[in-house]
């Protein structure tokens, strides 16, 4: 019997309880519902396998003493199949113990479904517009990038494994100053000149500008013949820089999509592939600034002041108002923002009932703004916009932060920490700490092939349940006269009621956005499952010289063979084990690999 079971068990109990009139002034429509009904694994075991407060949750709207009300659900309880005992402990707690038959089945439940275990269908109906990376085209992805990518990727595919629909979405910032920033900054390049103060730095900037003229001259153009005009120097003699020019815009013309190109192909080698590639030039030039203004002006929140154009943000919770057409006519970037926004909501195709958006730590401020632009759409803050803010990444070598690109300056880039540590623990380690967290990525540690390496232990768990099936065939040990209520041992309990926690977990990080609680469940499914295979047997072991002795048959462990019937139930629990291992590394976009 699964943790949800039982919480339907208890919910069901309570209601039959305020229907035959037992539980005082309790009433059918003060029940909440079945999902808040909790069911927990006792620390300690001796409490039994799983717990209940739904008596300490409704004593009070009962008028009743939760102990009290505890022994009525107890006495429910105790009728029900698969449950062993149940006892009532300390203010009202309802321990159960399970038959190890229904323990035992969440086995066939998972070989059964296989890589569908846990999986559900609560968030179906909805799609989710899921916006990650985003980082501007002009230059290569960074740490902070690459998080994204670890967190937005995993973050999909774990809604996705709870019914909705979800589209990737990277956002080109295409449009703008940034841009023409990277454009002075190819043209000083070329010409060997110092970066302008505003510009961009880095060995790629070299390798885009000679790639532009490479491609310039193949198609005839000598683009360093073209005009330009020198945007002089600041008053301490720093280079700014040229001014507009045919130059400038031809260096931007073809670099811009190299950037883009380098983007996409670091992406799809991190295993993240984007379901829409939006172009924020593409607001412009399809007019939907000026259709969203328009929109938000027919409902009253858009005035002149000052020769500019204000969304009145304020009406709407923001702490001031915000210009989006600047008085020398010129967009403000939120102009953009607003027309995105609605660009999402009302797409042809696959428009979103939710949009999420991930955002750096130095976003704090933009989310007052955007929200209060949801509500004036006529939406739900929170709910049809949900804007998640991560927090920093620092990488470190022998306890000191590194700074180890040699294309782009002191910043570490997604192709650096790949090639680093691989994509598995480059994936993995980014996932697995809470996006509200910053992270240290300790590369001596991901690189090394420990326990104290989580992705390894993780992974090594899948492969050491393989090597259980390889060795299982060699001995002719089959699923055949299996049985499960044979699973009775302490070691095998720990396993089985970890498999049955999976489908909350794999529920509730959905729901609450929390990709890294796969990784906290998964260490916690490999330790537990360690320790299982240190003391339970499927094949057993022999030795290897039979004459040894002492200390030196100490150290090498005998297992007597267990009788077929619980050999063939420990290697479906081994497989069940490696069914949901398999499941859970492929949410966070990692290998489980059979062999290590």
């Amino acid at each position: 019997m699964s943790p949800e079971a039982l919480s339907e068990l208890i919910f069901n109990i309570a209601n039959t309880l305020v229907s035959e009139g037992k539980a005082g002034t309790l009433t059918a429509d003060l029940i909440p519902p079945q999902a808040k009904f909790a069911v927990m694994r006792p620390k300690d075991r001796a409490h039994g396998d799983w717990a209940s407060n739904a008596a300490m949750q409704l004593a009070k709207k009962a008028g009743m003493k939760p102990r009290d009300l505890a022994e009525l659900f107890a006495a429910e309880l105790t009728n029900a199949d698969g449950i062993k005992s149940v006892e009532v402990a300390g203010p009202g707690f309802i321990n159960i113990t399970l038959d190890s038959a229904s323990a035992a089945a969440v086995v066939d439940t998972v070989l059964e479904a296989g890589s569908d275990y846990g999986k559900n269908d609560h968030l179906s109906g909805k799609t989710l517009n899921l916006e990650f990376v985003s980082a501007n085209p002009t230059g290569p992805i960074h740490i902070g990038g690459t998080r994204w990518a670890a967190v937005g990727d995993s973050m999909a595919r774990v809604l996705e494994a709870n019914g909705a629909k979800v589209v990737r979405e990277y956002y080109f910032n295409d449009h703008g100053e940034q841009i023409n920033r990277f454009a002075k900054s190819l043209v000083a390049a070329a010409h060997g000149e110092e970066t302008p103060i505003d510009g961009y730095k880095g060995a790629y900037i070299d390798e885009i500008a000679k790639r532009v003229i490479d491609e310039a001259n193949a198609d005839g153009v000598d683009v360093l013949s073209l005009p330009r005009v020198d945007g002089g120097a600041d008053q301490d003699g720093n280079p700014l820089g040229e001014g507009d020019s045919e130059q400038r815009e031809e260096f931007r013309k073809r670099a811009v999509p190299m950037m883009f190109d380098e983007i996409q192909r670091s992406m799809k080698n991190f295993r993240v592939n984007f379901d829409v590639w939006f172009h924020e030039n593409s607001l412009y030039s399809d007019g939907e600034v000026d259709q969203a203004i328009a929109d938000l002006r027919a409902r009253g929140d858009i005035y002149e002041k000052d020769g500019a154009t204000w969304f009145e943000s304020t009406k709407h919770g923001d702490d001031k108002d915000r210009v989006i057409i600047k008085s020398d006519g010129n967009y403000a970037y939120f102009a953009a923002d607003i027309a995105y926004y609605r660009n999402k909501r009302h797409r042809e195709t696959n428009p979103a009932d939710v949009a999420i958006y991930m955002r750096g730590a130095d976003h704090h401020g933009y989310i007052g703004r955007m929200m209060a632009m949801c509500e004036a759409f006529g939406d739900k803050p929170g709910e049809n916009m949900q804007i998640l803010i991560g927090q920093l990444v620092n990488v470190m070598k022998d306890g000191k932060a590194v700074r180890m690109s040699k294309r782009a300056g002191n910043v570490v880039t997604i192709d650096d920490l790949t090639d680093a540590i691989g994509v598995d623990a480059s994936r993995y380690s980014l996932a697995r700490t809470d996006y509200n967290s910053p992270v240290d990525i300790d590369l001596n540690l991901l690189a090394s092939h420990s326990n104290e390496n989580p992705v390894y232990y993780v992974q090594y768990a899948h492969a050491r349940s393989c090597n259980v099936d390889r060795n299982a065939a060699a001995a002719g040990i089959t699923y055949e006269g299996a049985d499960v209520s044979l699973l009775d041992t302490t070691a095998d309990g720990e396993v089985l009621a970890a498999l049955a926690q999976w489908p909350a977990l794999l529920r509730e990080a959905g729901d609450l956005r929390a990709p890294h609680r796969v990784a906290h469940y998964l260490e916690d499914l490999a330790a537990t499952y360690h320790k299982w295979y240190n003391v339970e047997r499927v094949v057993p072991m022999e030795l290897t010289d039979p004459e040894a002795r002492g200390e030196q048959a100490d150290a090498i462990r005998i297992a007597k063979a267990p009788e077929p019937a619980r050999a063939a139930a420990r290697l479906k629990l081994n497989d069940a084990v490696k069914t949901v291992i398999a499941e859970g590394l492929d949410l966070l976009g990692v290998a489980a690999p059979d062999k290590m």
